[in-house]
């Protein structure tokens, strides 16, 4: 957990390749969010001038996750942070997306924590553990994409602790497609009641 603390550091080649220094290999941008996707900081600089190209990789991915359809910025949103570059509210505009980010990361865990501690008195139900693990799991993979998320940790040690290249999506839609079974039994044993 102690390397977990300390930003991941990345070194950029002069033939723009990304080394991974842990791990001792290359990188692509898909590997370095990965690594922010499970928690990690992430710290990439120049191996000749010691820059620090962080910021420059980061909005790098999220422009190729924006031009492959995987949009999450609104055209407003982006407009209005073309506008904020040029504007007064310069200053403003990084404190409020940080404050706007930490409110969204504490209400997803309180969120998850409402899920698991709140007495439900559909409880007694059978089957209702399960489609409230599910539901936990299905709120962890939405939510899951922002860094510093403070949910609770997963209970199942059946999980495995990443899923290998591009199964996450598959697993993901089989998990949506089990909850809505589950959710279809149990609105019909409701019905029977």
């Amino acid at each position: 957990m102690a390397d977990d603390a300390k930003p991941l550091l990345i070194k950029r080649y002069a033939s723009r390749r990304l080394y991974n220094t842990e791990t001792s290999d290359y990188v692509t941008l898909e590997d370095i969010a990965a690594f922010i996707r499970d928690g990690r900081e992430v710290q990439i600089v120049d191996l000749k001038s010691g820059d620090d190209l962080t910021r420059q990789y980061l909005l790098q991915i999220i422009a190729e996750h924006e031009s492959r359809g995987e949009s999450v910025l609104p055209i407003d949103v982006l407009t209005d942070l073309v506008r904020s570059y040029t504007t007064s509210a310069q200053s403003v505009v990084p404190q409020f997306l940080a404050a706007s980010f930490e409110m969204l990361r504490e209400g997803q865990s309180k969120m998850l924590e409402n899920l698991s501690t709140f007495p439900n008195p559909m409880s007694s139900m059978p089957g209702f553990d399960a489609l409230q693990r599910q539901q936990q799991a299905f709120l962890r993979s939405i939510m899951g994409g922002f860094a510093g998320s403070s949910g609770p940790v997963p209970e199942d040690d059946d999980e495995p602790e990443a899923a290998p290249k591009g199964r996450a999506k598959a697993e993901s839609g089989e998990d949506l497609a089990a909850i809505k079974k589950q959710l279809a039994d149990l609105q019909d044993k409701l019905s029977k009641l």
